[in-house]
């Protein structure tokens, strides 16, 4: 039984280490000689990423962010062929590792404790327990960004339709704790995006076309810097 418990909470601390790997810090410092938390939003993030150094910096962040979220969570599935832990107990046990990993981005032990929102991370990770949600949320996202042009904005919308489709999806919604983590990710983007939806108001949300020419990007981000 310790040994089970000892197990359990060992993974969960390495789901926090993996989520304090700070990929955009480390990124911008190695690469491009800045640190992005001093740059644009000051967001060490995939959307801050692109928006000051472009899609060639924002791409291997993003996929980092994600992967690190994901390997947090599926991990847990060794816990399996422990005869002390049921199936109830890994989904609960994914659960934690998810919030674990998604507050060692946000509060990563290796950048100072300053990291970004977790979007990615917990995308990956979520994408660990139950992916058919990430592919509707994904979605959301795409025509809510096609639409407006705010990467802000089309995470809060996509995170907060992830409770729906968790209800209305019969292989997650009789699970008590995956119900009750869906809507707590809903109101945690909401938090973290706080300032986002404080310019959003104001019309001041720096917007991103990602299919635009390289040039008129270029124009559109320089007008939103000045502004």
């Amino acid at each position: 039984m310790l040994l089970t418990i000892y197990t359990a909470t060992t993974m969960i601390v390495l789901a926090y280490l993996l989520g304090s790997i700070p990929s955009a810090v480390w990124i911008g410092k190695k690469y491009y000689g800045i640190d992005i938390r001093e740059h644009g939003s000051k967001n060490a993030g995939t959307t801050n990423m692109l928006r000051v150094l472009g899609r060639r910096a924002a791409a291997p962040v993003f996929a980092l962010d994600f992967l690190k979220g994901f390997v947090a969570v599926t991990v847990i599935e060794l816990l399996q062929y422990d005869e002390l832990i049921g199936p109830n107990d890994i989904i609960n046990l994914k659960i934690a590792a998810v919030v674990a990993a998604v507050l060692g981005h946000i509060f990563p032990i290796f950048a100072g404790f300053r990291g970004g929102k977790g979007v990615a991370t917990l995308v990956g990770a979520v994408t660990g327990i139950y992916p058919p949600a990430i592919l509707l949320c994904f979605g959301v996202w795409i025509v809510v960004l096609m639409i407006s042009h705010y990467v802000s904005l089309s995470s809060m919308i996509a995170g907060c339709c992830f409770p729906v489709f968790t209800l209305i999806s019969p292989k997650v919604n009789g699970s008590v704790p995956f119900v009750v983590f869906s809507f707590a990710i809903a109101v945690l983007l909401i938090v973290t995006h706080r300032k986002n939806i404080k310019r959003l108001r104001e019309g001041t949300e720096s917007k991103i076309y990602i299919w635009k020419p390289r040039s008129a990007r270029s124009k559109e981000q320089s007008r939103d810097k000045k502004e």
